[in-house]
């Protein structure tokens, strides 16, 4: 996202300095110099050393910029507002509320400690699902004060609460439903990606494994 922002900057800078420095006219009290009026100034070597240098930063940017929305689709999650951008071929084709982590922690009577914060940076779909069984973790024991079962205990597997299909994005954290639809739009998980069913079947019927997932 800072590369798309650089991008336009210099892209504002550039034009301005090409067309709209030209422009600039004497004005009632204010004396202003028709700057690229001058055929001079285009041979002058500061002035072509900066406009050759923001033509190559362009250049740059452009090819970063490609290389992260390429003809792949990919989705984008923003954990401040909450919102999801799912794009296909460069264009935007959905988007809408989801839930991030809540950055709280949890801590145990010991050292043991969570926090629950959705990873930021780029990532990719690494397994896809469908019908997915939660195997809850330690902290979900902790959470409810409950005693932490062995490994494998029955206690541990949930069904039917992620939704109808999952994504995993790698260190066990997951884009899936939820039953708490009420709750989208607001920062309330323990680190995964919740979404409502619609969205949720959009997003895995349009990626793939190897799709890329840029959080922010």
């Amino acid at each position: 996202m800072n590369a798309l922002i650089s991008l336009a900057a210099l892209l504002f800078i550039f034009i301005f300095m090409i067309y709209m420095v030209p422009a600039l006219q004497e004005t009632k009290g204010v004396r202003k110099t028709m700057l690229t009026s001058d055929p001079e100034l285009k041979k002058d070597p500061d002035y072509k050393k900066q406009t050759a240098q923001l033509s190559r930063d362009i250049q740059r940017l452009s090819k970063k910029y490609a290389s992260f929305t390429s003809g792949q689709s990919y989705i984008v999650i923003n954990t401040t507002d909450n919102r999801f951008f799912l794009y296909k071929n460069k264009k935007l084709i959905r988007e809408g509320f989801c839930s991030s982590g809540s950055y709280t922690m949890l801590k145990t009577e010991g050292e043991r400690k969570w926090i629950f914060k959705t990873p930021k940076g780029k990532y990719w779909i690494q397994g896809k699902i469908t019908s997915p069984v939660w195997r809850r973790p330690d902290w979900a024991f902790v959470e409810e004060g409950l005693p932490i079962p062995p490994e494998n205990d029955p206690s541990r597997y949930e069904y039917g609460v992620l939704g109808d299909y999952a994504m995993s994005i790698g260190d066990g954290y997951l884009i899936h439903g939820t039953l708490y639809k009420r709750f989208l739009g607001m920062p309330v998980t323990h680190g995964c990606v919740r979404l409502n069913d619609e969205d949720l079947e959009a997003i895995y019927n349009t990626l793939s494994i190897g799709s890329k997932v840029y959080i922010f």
